[in-house]
């Protein structure tokens, strides 16, 4: 089962409190209390020592494993109440009460939050008092995130209408998720019941979200490796250079590439990088007026000739 953002964060803290209480424990215990693997035990505790009450060292959670027990060094020097300044306590409250509103947000969470919220407030005292005159609204990738979040915890279907700027249309499909990711924006991997495939959406291209009682059943798929990127060009791959006008602007947020440089009509000069350039026509196509290919010459001139062709193809058939 694949462990989400929330999930991890609620266990991560649950672990702070146990390793505090038993010194030295093992590995395998640890694990097997948790309903973990060993592997993602080791992978918390990665991340714990760059926690702690301040980013100063010594302030930091100093926890480390031999791999057969586990050992906290300096549990009483970040075991002192947190003292919050007057705007870091109106900070947290505002936070807390607009994600507090966020939908698609489970029930226990909220209730969770909202109790939080309340000693906080009475923690504050008149610290916290601006709070009250602070709202934040969130826009609606939040709301499509805890949706996500949501279906992903509770194994269920989603409901999309997602907008393809590629093809410039509105689609629906169901959705089984798989995980959520950020690399420059966020993402929503997961298996299309439409196409029958892995794909991959971002959450401020969903126009409308749905949470289904279908229960979602993806397929068993390796997870790419994505700490380099969404897609990942080679070096040695052929370069491309597109220019676009102001309507073909999208391709840059679309398609990784090497640099977009402004054009002075509001277009852009986007050089990027495929394994296949041939596979770029179709894109010149959907492109028409919008944009056209520069370099290569041979591929610029292929791309003339299929919008040529298509051209006639369509005179013959009117």
């Amino acid at each position: 089962m694949a462990t989400n953002a929330i999930d991890q964060t609620r266990r991560m803290l649950s672990l702070v409190t146990y390793l505090r209480e038993r010194p030295g424990a093992h590995v395998q215990d640890v694990a097997r209390a948790f309903g973990i693997t060993e592997d993602e035990l080791i992978s918390d505790l990665d991340v714990l020592p760059m926690c702690g009450t301040s980013f100063r060292g010594g302030d930091l959670l100093d926890i480390d494993t031999d791999g057969d027990r586990i050992w906290w060094h300096n549990p009483d020097d970040v075991a002192e109440p947190l003292r919050l300044a007057a705007d870091e306590a109106t900070a947290l409250l505002v936070a807390a009460r607009a994600v507090a509103t966020l939908p698609g947000l489970r029930e226990s969470d909220r209730d969770a939050l909202v109790r939080a919220t309340a000693k906080l407030e009475t923690a504050a005292g008149e610290s916290g008092a601006a709070s009250s005159r602070l709202s934040v609204t969130f826009e609606a990738e939040g709301g499509v995130f805890a949706d996500v979040d949501r279906a992903i915890s509770e194994r269920r279907r989603l409901w999309l209408r997602y907008y393809s700027p590629a093809r410039d249309e509105l689609t629906e499909r169901e959705v089984d998720p798989i995980r959520l990711f950020a690399v420059g924006h966020t993402y929503m991997e997961g298996w299309c019941r439409l196409s029958e495939a892995r794909r991959t959406f971002r959450l401020d291209r969903v126009a409308e979200i749905r949470l289904l009682d279908a229960p979602a059943a993806p397929p068993e798929l390796e997870l790419r490796d994505l700490s380099a990127g969404l897609v990942q060009p080679a070096a040695e791959d052929p370069e491309v250079v597109i220019e676009v006008g102001t309507g073909g602007r999208w391709v840059a947020e679309y398609y990784p590439h090497d640099c977009a440089e402004e054009l002075p009509d509001g277009g852009l000069r986007i050089t990027l990088r495929t394994p296949d350039p041939a596979s770029l026509r179709r894109l010149a196509l959907r492109l028409g007026g919008d944009g056209r290919i520069v370099a290569p010459p041979e591929l610029a001139d292929s791309a003339r000739e299929a919008a040529r062709d298509a051209l006639t193809a369509y005179e013959d058939a009117a």
